[in-house]
């Protein structure tokens, strides 16, 4: 179990045993490969300003209590 460093550097031996020497490396490149998906940060930042206005409109919180 990876709850200290000695944990995971146990459990990052345990991977690269069964799994081969470039284990992480190959989850690192999934990664690279499928990280270009857009979302907010490649939107303009007037759209973004936009759809937090819309959110904020459509709020789902009840009339404030006195």
């Amino acid at each position: 179990m990876a709850g200290t460093k000695v944990g995971g550097l146990k459990a990052a031996a345990t991977n690269k045993a069964k799994y081969g020497i470039n284990f992480y490396r190959n989850i690192g490149a999934k990664g690279g490969r499928n990280g270009h998906t857009g979302g907010f940060a490649s939107m303009p930042y007037w759209k973004v300003a936009e759809c937090g206005r819309k959110g904020g409109l459509i709020s789902r919180r009840g009339v404030a209590k006195k």
